[in-house]
C-alpha cells in the first residue's frame, strides 16, 4: 500500500504564505505525476496544480502567478508553495499521486487526508 501524508496547513493572513507539502511512502516503484487539490466546505474537489514526468505543470486560473508546485523525487514528496492568499484560498487542500508499485503493476491513484487552510485577518 501507499500512504500520503500531508503538512503545512494551517492559519495566514491575507497576503501571507504557506507551504504545503505531501510526503508518499510505502511501496512505490515510481510516480507518475502528483497535484493538489481543494474542497471549500460548501464547495466541489477542484486541482489546484499539477506536475507531471519531466517537469510540466498546469495550474488553476485562479491561482497561477502566486502558486507554486514542485517536487523532491528523491524523497517522493511534492509541494505547494502559495503566496499571496486570498481569503477565497481557504479549503481542505489534498495530495494526489499516481503511483505504480511494481514494474509490471498499473499505475494506482492515492489521496492525502487533507490538510485544513484558513485565510482570515
Amino acid at each position: 500500500q501507499v500512504q500520503l501524508v500531508e503538512s503545512g496547513g494551517g492559519l495566514v493572513q491575507p497576503g501571507g504564505s504557506l507551504r504545503l507539502s505531501c510526503l508518499a511512502s510505502g511501496r512505490i516503484h515510481s510516480i507518475d505525476g502528483m497535484a493538489w487539490y481543494r474542497q471549500p466546505p460548501d464547495g466541489q474537489r477542484t486541482l489546484v496544480a499539477r506536475i507531471i514526468s519531466g517537469g510540466l505543470t498546469n495550474y488553476a486560473d485562479s491561482v497561477k502567478g502566486r502558486f507554486t508546485i514542485s517536487t523532491d523525487n528523491a524523497k517522493n514528496t511534492v509541494y505547494l508553495q502559495m503566496n499571496s492568499l486570498k481569503p477565497e484560498d481557504a479549503a481542505v487542500y489534498y495530495c494526489n499521486m499516481m503511483v505504480r508499485q511494481s514494474p509490471t503493476w498499473s499505475l494506482n491513484n492515492y489521496w492525502g487526508q487533507g490538510t485544513q487552510v484558513t485565510v482570515s485577518s
